[in-house]
Parts: structure tokens; sequence; C-alpha cells
């Protein structure tokens, strides 16, 4: 129970990775608030069914006033934070398109939910996450800010200033003692994913291809990257972005 009592907020953990995530953390004893638009109450309500202690509260992270109410909520509930694990984020509706056929309007929305609003996230937590002894922020970043995928620019862009921000973050947060790190996933089949035909069909294919390990990537497949700097194995490590790829790009 490497997280016994910890209190840990994860955002977009309605389904997919998020949810996958906030099991691991609640596994390892962690105290789960699940923050997210759709599902967040159904989510905390299955991990509570397993077994780990869960809120779930519907909110919108680009919007400061429900993002204060999350903070509020977190030391209603469980008397403070220790964890923020920044997941929310657009990808699985998006569309492959080249670039002069991205609207300003859908680049402003990929920008304001994966960039502002990890942002704003980390920002409201941080009064609650000084007075944590072990306080950690786990960003989910992507491979693709590495390997600059086409047809995603936007996604792409965003992805690399939340490598930029957990550079940033670690080194203004270090006074603190609060740890700063990120997760690159690959192409993960989250159950969002796989209801996006086109999507698949893009990039399912080449994402086995490039692999060392060629296989699918599925959501507990970053599961233990998170525990890991959630945890206290990670004490005196912040600043760094893990690749979880199955061995398709090296850093």
């Amino acid at each position: 129970m490497k997280l016994d009592r910890k209190i840990a907020l994860v955002t977009g953990a309605g389904a997919g990775i998020g949810k996958a995530i906030a099991a691991a953390l609640g596994r390892e004893g962690a105290r789960i608030l699940i923050a997210d638009r759709a599902n967040a109450e159904g989510a905390a309500a299955e991990l509570a069914a397993a077994g780990i202690e869960a809120r779930g509260l519907e909110v919108d992270i680009t919007s400061e006033e429900d993002v204060a109410r999350s903070m509020a909520f977190a030391q209603t509930q469980f008397g403070g934070l220790d964890i923020v694990v920044n997941n929310a984020a657009i990808f699985s509706t998006l569309m492959p398109k080249p670039m002069e056929e991205i609207s300003a309007a859908e680049w402003r929305q990929v920008m304001d939910v994966n960039t502002l609003g990890t942002f704003l996230v980390t920002k409201a937590a941080l009064p609650l996450l000084k007075k944590s002894s072990a306080a950690r922020v786990v960003n989910l970043c992507s491979g693709v800010a590495f390997k600059g995928n086409p047809l995603y620019l936007h996604y792409v862009a965003s992805k690399g200033a939340i490598l930029s921000m957990t550079r940033a973050m670690a080194k203004e947060l270090g006074a603190h003692k609060i740890l700063v790190n990120a997760i690159a996933p690959g192409f993960t089949l989250s159950e969002n994913v796989e209801n996006n035909p086109a999507l698949m069909a893009k990039v399912r294919g080449p994402s086995i291809a490039g692999r060392s390990l060629a296989r699918d990537m599925y959501p507990e497949d970053l599961v233990g990257a998170a525990v890991f700097f959630a945890g206290p194995d990670s004490a005196f490590i912040t600043g760094q972005t893990l690749v979880i790829d199955g061995g398709s790009y090296f850093h």
C-alpha cells in the first residue's frame, strides 16, 4: 500500500486511461477524487464497489469556477490533497486532418482542455499540495510530442506544451517539495478511442508496426508508471517524462 491514505485527484477519470490510473492508485491505498465532465460519479461508484474510497465530481477543467469547486470538494470530503493526475484531454474524438483543415475554433478547444486545463487544475491545487508531505503532480503527455505525428497538429502542439510545462513546473515547485513528472503514452486502446473508427484506421496499424513490442497498448500498460510517479519510490525524480509505447520511441 504505497499510497496508504494519500488523496489523489484524477481528471478525466470517468473512463479510459484516467479511470485505470484512478483504480491503480486506489489499489495502493489512495483515496480518489474523480473529476470529469461525464460519468465521474459512476466511475467512483465502480471503484467504491471494489473497496476503494472514491468520490466523483462533475468538473469542466477549463472553468476556473469548476476547478475551484473541485479543490473545495477535496478539502471537505478528504481533508486535503497529495496527488494530482492531469489526465483530462481531447484526443479520442479528433479526426485526422491536414493542418489547413483545422479551424481556429478546434485549435482553441484542444488547447483549452489539454493545456489551459492542466494549468488551471495544478494552479488551483497548489495551496493544498503545499501542505502535503508527499506532493506529486503527474501530467499525461504523449509520444507524439517527440515524434511529431502528422494530421493532428493541434493535439501534437498541446502535448508538446505539456512536456515543457512539466519541466517548468518542476523547477518552480521544487522549492515547495512538489514533484512534477509526466507519462507519455503511445497510441492506447481506451474505450473512447475504439469508438472512433477513423482514428483507429489511421493510427492503430502504424503504431503497432513501429513498436519493439508489436502489440496493442491498453490503459493498464500505463498504471505502473503512474503509481511510481505518485509514490515514494520517485522521491528524488522531478521534471522527467517517461515514454511508454512498447519501444516505439527511445529518448
